[in-house]
């Protein structure tokens, strides 16, 4: 009897390993939260979607005088105006010819919208805490004020940008 109750236990012990194992398992798969993600060039950049109001292509911009050269003018959104800045000119990069693939992504930030011009959107991805990696602190590599934090997926680095930092920070990023 007394081998009984001894396998009986183990039985117990192995099913409160197993529990133990999927809560981790669960915990290390928890969604934090998902990106919007896009091109400007070669890079893959990224926007938490709770920012995110929409995605419209690029519209007629009025230019508007004495604004810094990275804001292309404002545009009107459902009866909201809204200023618009295009990422390649505030990242210190050459400008292009908008083209199909252009998109004008709305952000809000404490009620605060801004349109940027992004080359091309990709897709949303679903950030988990295992592909947040560490903001290097390095001379020269964490210049770009502009990153929250980065993201090591199997198909390449993406750069997750501060929607604050964008919408407010009136320097000029290089």
């Amino acid at each position: 009897m007394a081998m009984a109750m001894d396998f009986n236990e183990l039985l117990a012990k192995q099913e409160e390993l197993n529990k133990n194992k999927v809560e981790a398992k669960s915990e290390a798969a928890r969604e934090i939260t998902k990106v919007l993600t896009f091109n400007i060039g070669d890079q893959i950049y990224g926007i938490e979607i709770p920012h995110l109001v929409e995605i419209i292509g690029v519209p007629h911009i009025t230019k508007v005088p004495g604004v810094p050269s990275y804001i292309k003018g404002i545009i009107n959104v459902r009866s909201k105006v809204v200023p618009v800045v295009d990422i390649r000119s505030r990242f210190g990069k050459e400008e292009i010819t908008y083209n199909e693939r252009s998109c004008t992504i709305i952000l809000n930030d404490d009620d605060v919208q801004v349109g940027i011009i992004v080359d091309e959107v990709r897709d949303v991805l679903s950030v988990y805490e295992k592909y947040i990696a560490k903001s290097p602190n390095h001379i020269g590599v964490n210049n770009n004020k502009f990153i929250q934090y980065l993201l090591e997926m199997p198909d390449g680095i993406k750069l997750v940008l501060d929607v604050n930092k964008l919408v407010y920070e009136n320097e000029h990023a290089d």
